[in-house]
């Protein structure tokens, strides 16, 4: 067993509470044409270099998301944005070992798609961001330059996730305190979900 085999059955291993349910749609994914690796501490399947999908287990519901899943068909209607403000992932979520066994060939014409999509090098657009700086950000890369650069650096995903979270709060002060309590993370070039 390679190191990467055993980090990853280390993680179903400690997958409580869906171990079994995560288990079995691992079965369905890796009948597929694709690799099987760790990224982000959890089970992710490439394909022609490109991330496909991923496995997850949150409190009360489990399942995977497809990276590009907005591009697929999804003529069963199971796929769902993770939250409002996502543009290209899409997920199918379960509640239930017993959802996963009826949804087995579903879920493997979905993976087949986001696989050639993945050989085809299909791409999502993404329209031109229409996100208005906070006031509060624009003062604060104003008064740092270094912030500014560090900020323009940023890809336009991670900038987005900033501009989002900062936007979010309804006083001032609050959108500031955001800001300070970022910039280190901004100044290393990193993003919100980054380690």
């Amino acid at each position: 067993m390679t190191e990467e085999e055993a980090r990853l059955e280390a993680f179903f291993a400690e997958a409580a509470p869906w171990e079994t349910e995560l288990r079995h749609l691992r079965a369905i994914l890796r009948a597929g044409p694709v690799t099987e690796t760790l990224k982000w501490k959890q089970p992710c399947y490439t394909a022609h270099g490109g991330n496909v999908a991923i496995l997850w287990g949150m409190k009360g519901r489990f399942g995977l998301s497809f990276f590009k899943g907005v591009l697929l068909s999804d003529p069963e209607g199971i796929l769902v944005a993770p939250g409002e403000n996502s543009r290209s992932s899409r997920m199918v979520v379960l509640t239930d070992l017993a959802q996963v066994a009826p949804l087995a060939d579903v879920l493997q014409r979905y993976l087949a798609e986001a696989v050639a999509l993945e050989a085809d090098g299909r791409r999502v657009t993404f329209a031109k961001d229409d996100l208005d700086l906070p006031e509060e950000l624009t003062e604060a890369l104003a008064q740092d330059p270094a912030l500014a650069t560090a900020f323009d650096a940023l890809t336009p995903g991670r900038r987005r996730g900033y501009i989002l979270h900062f936007g979010q709060a309804k006083q001032a002060d609050t959108r500031r305190a955001r800001i300070a309590r970022w910039a280190p993370r901004i100044l290393a070039g990193k993003g919100m979900q980054d380690r």
